[in-house]
Order: C-alpha cells, then sequence, then structure tokens
C-alpha cells in the first residue's frame, strides 16, 4: 500500500488532474518553481511519473516536444511547455498562464533562421530551392511560406548546429545565448518565433469548474513565485521628521506600509524593493534617517 500512487483515493471520485510535466531542459527549472510554490514535486531518473504531495495531481513526465499534442487530444488535462511547441503542433489547447523561465534566463528562447558565416544568403528569400535542416519542421514551413519562399525543410534528429554547409544550407534551431551557434561559426539571418513556457489545458479540462479551480490556484501560486524574484522586503525605523526624506528615497511595488510604534515620534516602513537596487538604497536611507533596516527575502507575491 505505501507504493500506491498519493493521487488514488481521489480519482475514485473523479477530482483528478493529469498534469504533464516537462522532460530535458525544462525539468530542473519545473521542479525548482514548483518547490518554490509549496509543492513537492520529486522526479527519478527511474520513473515517469513523478510524484507530488497533492492527492488531487498526478503527474506525467513528458518531452515538451510532445506535451501539446497530448494534451490537445485530452490524454493529459494540463501540461507545461513552450509556445513554439504549441505553434509547431498546432494543438488545440488553452493557454492558461505565461510562466517567464527557462533553463539558462528568464528571457524568450528564440527559434533564428542561420547560417555558416561563409554563406552568401542575407535574407529567407535567399534561400528559395535550398535545404534547411531543423526539429521545428512546421514552424519552418509557416515561415517559409509567409515569405514566399518554396524550400526543403528535413527534420533533424540532433545537432542540427554542425550540418551547414555540408547537409543543409542553413538551419532553423533555437538559442538562448547564442553561444552555441557562434562556436559552430553560424550567422543568424533572420529570427523566426519568440517563445516563453506556458501551461495549458485541454479545452474541456479548462471549462470543467473542479478542474479549472484546481489550475486556476496552481496558477496563482506559479506566478506568485515569478512575481518575487529578485525582490526583497525592507523593513525600517523611522522618526516621523525624517519620514518625507526617507520615502523619497525608497522605490516600492506600491505605496510602503506605515505602522505606528509605542514611540508616538517615530514608525516602522514597509516595502518591497529590487534586490539589485539594495545595495544603492540601504546607504541613501540611512543618509535619509532610517535606522534598524532589515533585509528580507521574498518567496511569493499574490497581486
Amino acid at each position: 500500500m505505501s507504493d500506491a500512487s498519493p493521487a488514488t483515493p481521489s480519482a475514485e471520485n473523479g477530482n483528478l488532474l493529469k498534469l504533464g510535466i516537462p522532460a530535458g531542459s525544462l525539468q530542473e527549472a519545473t521542479s525548482d518553481l514548483f518547490r518554490k510554490a509549496g509543492y513537492n514535486l520529486q522526479i527519478t531518473s527511474r520513473s515517469y511519473f513523478p510524484r507530488i504531495d497533492d492527492g488531487e495531481i498526478e503527474c506525467l513526465l513528458i518531452r515538451a516536444q510532445e506535451m501539446a499534442r497530448y494534451v490537445g487530444e485530452g490524454i493529459l488535462d494540463a501540461g507545461i511547455t513552450g509556445h513554439d511547441w504549441i505553434e509547431e503542433t498546432g494543438a488545440d489547447v488553452v493557454e492558461l498562464t505565461e510562466l517567464v523561465f527557462s533553463k539558462a534566463s528568464r528571457k524568450p528562447v528564440r527559434w533564428v533562421l542561420c547560417v555558416p558565416e561563409s554563406s552568401p544568403v542575407q535574407s529567407v528569400k535567399d534561400l528559395e530551392g535550398k535545404r534547411i535542416a531543423t526539429e521545428a519542421v512546421g514552424l519552418t514551413k509557416r515561415y517559409l511560406d509567409k515569405h514566399g519562399v518554396s524550400a526543403k525543410v528535413e527534420f533533424s534528429w540532433g545537432a542540427t548546429e554542425v550540418k551547414p554547409p555540408r547537409l543543409a544550407d542553413a538551419i532553423v534551431e533555437v538559442t538562448e545565448t547564442g553561444s552555441s551557434l557562434r562556436a559552430n561559426d553560424l550567422r543568424i539571418v533572420d529570427e523566426v518565433l519568440q517563445s516563453t513556457t506556458r501551461l495549458i489545458a485541454h479545452p474541456a479540462a479548462a471549462a470543467d469548474p473542479w478542474k479549472r479551480r484546481k489550475l486556476d490556484d496552481l496558477v496563482l501560486m506559479l506566478n506568485g513565485v515569478l512575481a518575487a524574484e529578485g525582490k526583497v522586503q525592507l523593513m525600517m525605523n523611522v522618526a516621523k521628521a525624517d519620514l518625507d526624506a526617507v520615502l523619497g528615497v525608497l522605490p516600492s511595488l506600491e505605496s510602503p506600509t506605515i505602522s505606528s510604534l509605542a514611540d508616538a515620534d517615530r514608525v516602522d516602513v514597509l516595502s518591497v524593493v529590487a534586490e539589485r537596487d539594495v545595495r544603492r538604497v540601504m546607504p541613501e536611507l540611512k543618509a535619509a534617517g532610517a535606522r534598524w533596516i532589515v533585509e528580507s527575502p521574498i518567496s511569493k507575491i499574490i497581486e
């Protein structure tokens, strides 16, 4: 009995959300995001069924490239994948929220059209009748159609960057930093698509009252973690005579919270600020009259 899925009791009542967790490059970032959101998501190398400390959620580990298709077919109620793979598959899904995180940065990933540095190609028009290698065949074909270009698009099973010029005239490849492209002497000709991570759902799951409420709660907590990234809380003791000067220094998401103290001449000031500003703001706050300045981490911000 100890090995039974934690979701089994709830499944008998029909209250079970089948959730796809992306395997591969997004796996670690997704696990970390769920942990910070309060979900104990355990992914092991020997199982495709991650455990989660919520008996109403059943998880399945799926490649991000396949996630939209399985959600669109209703095999999964919801899943996490990139906008690029939604576009690639053309799956009928509902995008519930954008989750701006990735394996290397918080910037969108880019699908780009690339050629060797020595190639005479300067625009997509120059690829008429040429050969293009990519993992995103559908995305690339639609891009070429938009530009009125006819070229042979071949699926690449990996190591796409090394295929030009011998195996392909150009590639369409995903990049975050561009370092791999530069290392292979490739030049970006055009941007095909920008993509961020999305939480998607099957239309029937999104319309189901119980599943939608479960998904909305998940969206709230995950976005709360992302909203708190890079921010801290500052609390300080300020004489009322110095309050205007302190508030003039203090950046804040909203108006700072000001609380009365037993000493009628002083107040507590509480504010949320960007962590990158702290080293500049703290000395300025002290110079403006703030005392007992305390910095605290923030795990979530729910608007």
